[in-house]
C-alpha cells in the first residue's frame, strides 16, 4: 500500500487517540492490505483450541528437535519511508521490548502456541527471532507496528501480538504451516499400493525354505532357465556374476546388471529375455515368466531391507520364487495376505550333515587342511594370517573389502587340490555369494562388532542367523568335503556356539521400507530452505508405517547429504549422489564423492584422463598393508565412478576404459592379498598395524571437517572412535591438516586447493579483512 493512500485513509479517520480510532485504523488497513499471511486473523478467545490440534487424526507428535529454524532478515529503510511512523508515531523500542517481554511470559500464549505444533521449545525460538525481527528492524509492516503502538499506549492488549508471531514462527519453522501434507506424503503404510504393474496380475509365489546346503536355490534356478524369460534377483555382485555366467553357459542368453556393471549378450545391445541382477537394480516394470529372489529373508536388513522388500511386492512376473530361511516365511505371507496372493512352501533339508565338535581348536598348531578361521575383524585376520605362515603353512585371505575379482582368485586358490594353499582366514564374507570346500569352520571369536541406530559401536555376540549361515559352508555338497565341522578357536566360547546354534531362529517381525525420490522432491517442495539431511530426518519422523514395515537406516545416505550439501546441485542429482554405495570408512572414497560432486556441478566431464590424475596412476604394489587398503580404497572410487556412469553418461563419459583400468588394479590388488603374510611382516616391523581404530580416528576427523558449521562446533563420533576436534583458526587448525597429509587422507597439493577454494567463495568484506588476519577455515570446505 502506497504511503499517499495511507495518509488519505489517516485523514478520513474520527480524530481522537482512543481505541475505537486505532482498532478502527487497524481493521481498515488489513481491508486493504488483506489479512496476515499464514496467520488466522486476530485472536478471538485465547482459551479456545486451534482446529489445526485436531487435524493430525491422532498421529504421533513430529520430533521438533529435528525442526532447524531458518534466518528471518530484519527489515531494513524502506524505499517508502516508515509508514507505520508516519500514520501514528515512531516506536520506543524499550517500550516495545517490555510488551515482548510481557508477551512472551503469559501462559495463554503459550498454550494457544502449542495448538498451533509449537512446543516449549519451538515457542522459546520462534519469540527469540520474532523478538530480534521487531528490535532490530528499521521499519515494520503497518499493520503490526499500529498494533505495537497500541499496546504501548494501552489501547490494544498485548494478546493482538499473537497473529503477527504466529506468521514469522511459520516462516522460520516451514514445517508448522504443511504438516498435514508432509504425513500424507509419508504415509508408508500401504506399500503394495505402489506398483500397480504387479497388482494387475495374480502372481504364484513359492517359497523354497531350507538351511544352506539344501538346494533351495538350485531347484528355484532349475524352473528359471527353464522359463521363456526371467530375473535372479541376488544380494551380492559376485551371485549376480555366477548366476549371469551359469544362464549363459546352459544355453540361456543371459543379461547381467548390477549397480556398476551392464552387461548384454545380444552384440546389437538387445535385451536378452534374462536378466541375473543385484536385488536393487530389477525392475519392477519389466514383465517375466519367472522371477527369483534369492535371500529373502534379507528383508529384515536395517540397511538393504527395502530392496527386497521392493522386489517381493513389485516384481511382475507370473511365478516368483523365493529362496531363504524359514523364519521369514510367516512374515512374507502376512505381506502377501494384503496383495491376495498365497504362498506355497517347499521344505528342504541340509544336503550334507554337519556336527559340533567337542572341542576347541586351542592352538593353530592343530589346524588341518580344508579348515576356515572366521575373525570379525581385519586386524585378527592378519594376526592369524602372520601365525599361520610362522608355522609354515600358506593360507587364503578373504574379507570384505576386497575386490570381487580378488576374492574369486582367493576362493580359486583354496579350492585347487593341488595348490599349496589349505588353509583359510576370512570375516563372514564367506557366508554368501562363494563356492568354497571348506571342511572345518572355527570361530575365532563370536563376538561381532556392529553399529546401533545412535553410530556408536557395540560388541554382540553372533546371532543364531549368522551362526548358521557361517556354520553351513563347512562339507558343502559341492565340496571335496562331505561332512562339515563346527567349532571355535577358545575353549570358552565353545558352550557359548552351541547354545547360539541350537537357539531357535526367531521369526522375522518386520520388512525395510525406503523413501523415493518424488516422495523427498514433494517433502523438499513444501521445506524448499531445508537441507537433504535434515529433510530424511524429517521424512522418517513423520513416516507411518504399520507392524510389518520399519523405515530402514538412512545414516549412509545422510552422511553423504552432509558431505556434499554445500556443494549447488538439483535435488534429483543431490539425491542420486547420496543413494551412491560408499564405504564411510574410506576417508579417499568420501573425499572422491565431494570430488565428483564438485565437478559435476561445474559441468565439467569426469574423463578417463582426469581419472587417472586423480588417483595418480600407475599405482605401485604395495608394500605392507596400509598401501594395501589404500589400493583398496581406489578400487572402490572406481565402482562409484563405473556406478555413476549408469546414471550420468554424460558426465561419467568413460566407463569402459575405467573398467578396464580397474582390471589391472584387481590384479595388483591380487598379488598384494597373496603376498599378505609379507605385507603383515613389513607392517609389523613398522607399526602399521591396528590400522582399524586409527582408520576410525580419521573418519572422525574427516566427518568434523566436513559437517555444517552447527555439527561441525558438537564433533563427530565415529565406530571406535574418540568424539572429532572441531576445526577452528589457529594453532588446532594445523596440527590437524598435517596429520591428515602425513596419514595420506590429504595430499599438499589438495590442501592448497581447498584453501584456494575457501577464500575463492568468501564474500567481498571476508577478503579485505583476509590480509590482516589468517583466515579461518571453512567447516563445509572440501
Amino acid at each position: 500500500m502506497s504511503f499517499p493512500r495511507c495518509a488519505l485513509l489517516w485523514a478520513r479517520l474520527p480524530a481522537g487517540r482512543g481505541a475505537g480510532s486505532r482498532a478502527a485504523t487497524c481493521s481498515a488497513l488489513r481491508a486493504l492490505v488483506g489479512p496476515f499471511p499464514g496467520a488466522p486473523g486476530r485472536v478471538p478467545c485465547l482459551a479456545a483450541s486451534s482446529s489445526s490440534s485436531s487435524a493430525s487424526g491422532g498421529s504421533k507428535a513430529p520430533n521438533t528437535s529435528l525442526f532447524v529454524p531458518l534466518t528471518v532478515k530484519p527489515q531494513g529503510p524502506s524505499a517508502d519511508g516508515d509508514v507505520g511512523a508516519e500514520l501514528t508515531r515512531p516506536l520506543d523500542k524499550n517500550e516495545v521490548k517490555k510488551v515482548l517481554d510481557k508477551f512472551y511470559k503469559r501462559q495463554e500464549i503459550q498454550k494457544l502456541s502449542a495448538d498451533y505444533g509449537l512446543d516449549a521449545r519451538l515457542f522459546h525460538q520462534a519469540f527469540i527471532s520474532f523478538r530480534n525481527y521487531i528490535m532490530q528492524s528499521h521499519s515494520l509492516d503497518v499493520d503490526i507496528h499500529i498494533v505495537l503502538n497500541d499496546i504501548c499506549f494501552s489501547a490494544a492488549h498485548v494478546d493482538d501480538l499473537f497473529p503477527f508471531f504466529l506468521r514469522h514462527a511459520k516462516q522460520i519453522f516451514p514445517v508448522l504451516e504443511c504438516k498435514e501434507d508432509l504425513r500424507k506424503i509419508s504415509d508408508l503404510r500401504i506399500p503394495p499400493n505402489w506398483y500397480p504393474d504387479a497388482r494387475a496380475i495374480q502372481r504364484k509365489i513359492i517359497f523354497h525354505s531350507g538351511p544352506t546346503n539344501s538346494g533351495k536355490t538350485y531347484h528355484a534356478i532349475q524352473r528359471y532357465l527353464s522359463a521363456r524369460s526371467g530375473v535372479y534377483c541376488g544380494p551380492l555382485k559376485l551371485l549376480a556374476h555366477e548366476i549371469f555366467e551359469k544362464s549363459n553357459a546352459a544355453g540361456v542368453p543371459c543379461d547381467l546388471v548390477t549397480g556398476e556393471e551392464q552387461q548384454t549378450v545380444d552384440p546389437e545391445g538387445k535385451q536378452a529375455a534374462h536378466v541375473s541382477c543385484t536385488v536393487e537394480m530389477c525392475s519392477v516394470t519389466t514383465p517375466y515368466e519367472v522371477a527369483v529372489i534369492d535371500e529373502i529373508q534379507m528383508i529384515r536388513d536395517s540397511g538393504r531391507g527395502w530392496a527386497w522388500t521392493r522386489a517381493l511386492l513389485g516384481l511382475c512376473a507370473e511365478e516368483v520364487h523365493l529362496c531363504g530361511e524359514s523364519a521369514a516365511i510367516d512374515l512374507v505371507t502376512e505381506l502377501l495376505y494384503t496383495t491376495g496372493e498365497e504362498v506355497e512352501v517347499h521344505n528342504y533339508e541340509r544336503l550334507t550333515p554337519i556336527s559340533v565338535l567337542d572341542h576347541a581348536l586351542e592352538s593353530l598348531d592343530n589346524l588341518r587342511p580344508g579348515d576356515c578361521i572366521v575373525c570379525f575383524s581385519k586386524n585378527d585376520i592378519y594376526s592369524v594370517s602372520r601365525q599361520i605362515e610362522i608355522r609354515g603353512l600358506e593360507s587364503a585371505v578373504i574379507y570384505g573389502s576386497l575386490p570381487p575379482g580378488t576374492k574369486l582368485a582367493q576362493a580359486r586358490k583354496f579350492n585347487d587340490p593341488s595348490d599349496p594353499c589349505k588353509i583359510l582366514v576370512a570375516t563372514d564374507a564367506i557366508g554368501m555369494g562363494l563356492n568354497l570346500s571348506i571342511r572345518r569352520i572355527i570361530f575365532y571369536s563370536l563376538i561381532k562388532p556392529s553399529i546401533n541406530e545412535k553410530g556408536e559401536k557395540e560388541l554382540e555376540p553372533i546371532t543364531t542367523s549368522q551362526a548358521l549361515q557361517i556354520a553351513g559352508r563347512a562339507g558343502r555338497f559341492s565340496s571335496h568335503f562331505k561332512e562339515g565341522e563346527v567349532t571355535t578357536m577358545h575353549g570358552e566360547d565353545l558352550a557359548l556356539l552351541k547354545e547360539i546354534l541350537n537357539r531357535p531362529v526367531e521369526p522375522i517381525q518386520a520388512a525395510g521400507l525406503h523413501p523415493t525420490a518424488e516422495q523427498i522432491e514433494m517433502f523438499a517442495y513444501h521445506l524448499p530452505e531445508t537441507t537433504l539431511s535434515n529433510l530424511i530426518d524429517i521424512f522418517v519422523d513423520f513416516a507411518q508405517v504399520d507392524g510389518h514395515y520399519f523405515v530402514c537406516n538412512m545414516d549412509d545416505f545422510k552422511f553423504s547429504a552432509e558431505l556434499i550439501q554445500h556443494i549447488p546441485l538439483s535435488l534429483r542429482v543431490r539425491y542420486v549422489f547420496c543413494t551412491a554405495p560408499i564405504n564411510k570408512k574410506q576417508p579417499f572414497v568420501c573425499s572422491s564423492l565431494l570430488q565428483f560432486a564438485r565437478q559435476f556441478s561445474r559441468n565439467e566431464p569426469l574423463t578417463f584422463a582426469w581419472l587417472r590424475r586423480y588417483i595418480k596412476w600407475p599405482l605401485l604394489p604395495p608394500k605392507n598393508i596400509k598401501d594395501l587398503m589404500d589400493l583398496e580404497a581406489v578400487h572402490d572410487v572406481f565402482d562409484l565412478y563405473l556406478w555413476l556412469s549408469y546414471r550420468f553418461m554424460d558426465m561419467f563419459p568413460d566407463s569402459s576404459l575405467v573398467r578396464n583400468l580397474q582390471k589391472e588394479l584387481d590384479v595388483i590388488i591380487q598379488d598384494g592379498v597373496h603376498n599378505i603374510t609379507k605385507l603383515i611382516k613389513l607392517s609389523e616391523s613398522r607399526k602399521l598395524l591396528n590400522l582399524e581404530s586409527s582408520q576410525s580416528g580419521n573418519q572422525s576427523q574427516l566427518s568434523g571437517t566436513l559437517k555444517s558449521p552447527a555439527k561441525r562446533t558438537r564433533g563427530t563420533k565415529s565406530a571406535g572412535g574418540k568424539a572429532a576436534e572441531p576445526l577452528s583458526s589457529g594453532a588446532s587448525e594445523l596440527p590437524l591438516a598435517s596429520r591428515l597429509v602425513q596419514q595420506g587422507l590429504l595430499t599438499a597439493d589438495m590442501l592448497k586447493q581447498l584453501q584456494k577454494e575457501w577464500l575463492t567463495q568468501q564474500p567481498e568484506h571476508g577478503r579485505e579483512k583476509a590480509g590482516t588476519r589468517r583466515k579461518k577455515k571453512d567447516p563445509n570446505s572440501d
